[in-house]
């Protein structure tokens, strides 16, 4: 996918305002073919990025639905005791 600064690479120029130094300038039709352009882009990469997400959906029901799984042990639970890392004699060194 293409930066917005590459849609304008070919229509910079540069002008050079009253008492500073040289800017870049894009006249006013080319910004607006270079948005068409980026638009016209957006659109092919939204059909394929669609046309990826049905092809996984139709991949994923011929293989079945996930299966219900219990979720993961969490490290914290609530019976489980939490104990300091450091004595208060170690806490007070710090």
């Amino acid at each position: 996918m293409k930066s917005a600064a590459e849609y304008l690479e070919a229509h910079v120029f540069e002008a050079r305002r009253p008492r500073r130094e040289l800017q870049p300038v894009v006249a006013y039709s080319d910004a607006v073919q270079a948005i068409e352009q980026a638009l016209a882009d957006a659109e092919k990469y939204k059909y394929l990025l669609m046309r990826a997400l049905r092809r996984h959906a139709d991949d994923a029901a011929v293989t079945g639905p996930a299966q219900a799984t219990t979720p993961a042990p969490s490290f914290f639970t609530e019976a489980a005791p939490v104990l300091p890392l450091y004595t208060n004699s170690e806490r007070m060194a710090a």
